[in-house]
């Protein structure tokens, strides 16, 4: 049960954009008839059906999806570089679906500062905050921006300089969110040509 359960999560995840992995697992027990389950399987079981699911039954276009998203965020990331960007998220781990945004985490004492690069480079963005878990016990809030690159949507959060020092917490398994900069996301890019 607790493999069905994740493999339909992961269907979910790609074929219909559910983002959330809680949201994801709760939706998929429903559909195979379990609602009140205690075989909810983790995040991490979640993932692993995912990438399973993208390499059989969207190989190629998956990897050409990554290709272009990943090129997106290199051109994000050379536009932000005094922000020193980092890629997280999907597009890093290469499970990103077809309803996926582009996330990036900036770093600068001042958010305004993101702020106003994107008004002076004139690009509309929207802005919000984002509740993300930085230690076992501890949350912080940070500024998020939202805005379209092309035909890909953008978040970028906003840290404090030290914050590079530190990533958040991942949804994944609670270690320490997974972060690339440019370097690695050319190698990345490379690799798979």
């Amino acid at each position: 049960m607790r493999d069905r359960i994740a493999q339909e999560a992961a269907r979910l995840m790609v074929e219909e954009g559910v983002r959330d992995y809680y949201t994801a697992k709760r939706k998929a027990a429903l559909r195979v008839g379990a609602p009140d389950t205690r075989n909810i399987p983790r995040n991490t079981e979640v993932e692993a059906a995912l990438q399973s699911y993208q390499k059989l039954f969207h190989g190629e276009r998956q990897i050409a999806r990554m290709q272009e998203l990943r090129g997106s965020a290199l051109e994000a990331m050379r536009f932000f570089e005094q922000f020193e960007p980092r890629l997280v998220g999907s597009v890093l781990t290469g499970t990103a679906g077809p309803f996926s945004d582009i996330n990036l985490h900036l770093f600068t004492d001042v958010p305004e500062e993101v702020n106003l690069y994107l008004l002076e480079n004139h690009v509309p963005f929207a802005a919000d905050q984002r509740r993300l878990r930085i230690s076992r016990n501890r949350t912080n809030e940070y500024p998020v921006l939202r805005f379209m690159a092309g035909d890909h949507a953008i978040e970028a959060i906003v840290f404090p300089r030290d914050g590079l020092r530190q990533a958040p917490c991942s949804p994944l398994d609670g270690k320490p969110m997974r972060r690339a900069g440019m370097d690695a996301v050319t190698r990345l890019l490379e690799s798979t040509n």
